[in-house]
């Protein structure tokens, strides 16, 4: 064989290993935590100073333990900081949640907050409660929640998309059917939102915006026609992740704990782990 058929060949090979890795790339993970060693305070997406580490974890090493010892609502254990990631219109998050035995819910129809994503037309700092467009994954009174919320639209042009304001706040709530959760027991909590697409031209919005829900690997919420956006922002895109999990004050009936363990963000869907498996 010549040189010059030697090189036809390699780049040939070389092009093919190519194509194969394409279709053998996992879903695109944006980032993923899976809480094993102490020296994850130094990638500064939350205060490694509070972090409190903990063993008993979904898999690996060691799990993220919050604790509320009072009733003034305060976590013991971590603070909440901002991951910044690149912006998408569609998000996928996967970790694995634990309640403490004797779990007691607070009794109102929220509570407690636990993982938030934000989108970029706030500051870096900003929220989460009043901003353009926040997102909530949370456990509230044995179901699983998404929510919604926009509060700082209310005085743009199109104004509120989640719903009026109540309180001082609004917002579109999102629950599985059944009581799903389980005291002392890890379970999987999955979650996909996707931005509805607008009509730039005729000024209006498609309800074709996405929320779902797995829990344990089973879908347990699903809409395909919400809106999440307006005219008014027709850029916007999620770029930023928030875990700060707190109940409002004098909501506990005693003290309590949760646990969170293997989180994945992505722009597609990752699944449960297998058994014994460990993150992507």
């Amino acid at each position: 064989m010549n040189r010059q058929s030697l090189s036809l060949l390699l780049f040939v090979l070389i092009t093919l290993t190519g194509a194969f890795a394409d279709e053998a790339k996992p879903a695109s993970v944006l980032f993923q935590e899976s809480f094993d060693d102490p020296k994850i305070g130094k990638r500064q997406w939350y205060d490694h100073t509070a972090l409190r580490m903990a063993g008993g974890s979904k898999a690996g090493a060691g799990c993220i333990e919050y604790e509320w010892t009072d009733s003034s609502g305060t976590v013991a254990g971590s603070s909440a900081m901002r991951h910044l990631f690149e912006p998408t219109d569609e998000i996928f998050i996967r970790y694995y949640l634990k309640l403490s035995k004797s779990w007691g819910w607070s009794g109102r129809s929220y509570h407690p907050h636990l993982t938030h994503f934000m989108t970029t037309e706030n500051t870096k700092w900003h929220g989460p409660a009043a901003s353009h467009l926040t997102l909530y994954i949370e456990p509230v009174n044995g179901k699983l929640r998404l929510a919604a919320q926009d509060i700082q639209n209310k005085d743009t042009p199109h104004g509120l998309t989640q719903g009026p304001i109540k309180g001082g706040y609004n917002g579109q709530m999102f629950d599985s059917g059944d009581e799903l959760f389980t005291d002392d027991a890890w379970h999987c909590i999955e979650a996909q939102f996707k931005l509805n697409t607008l009509d730039l031209k005729a000024d209006k919005v498609n309800a074709d915006g996405i929320v779902r829900g797995w829990f344990d690997d089973k879908l347990v919420i699903e809409h395909t026609d919400v809106i999440l956006r307006s005219t008014d922002f027709p850029n916007m895109k999620f770029n930023q992740f928030l875990m700060a999990p707190y109940f409002g004050p004098g909501l506990l009936p005693h003290a309590q704990k949760l646990w969170i363990d293997e989180m994945v963000v992505s722009t597609k869907r990752i699944g449960p782990l297998e058994s014994g498996a460990k993150a992507p």
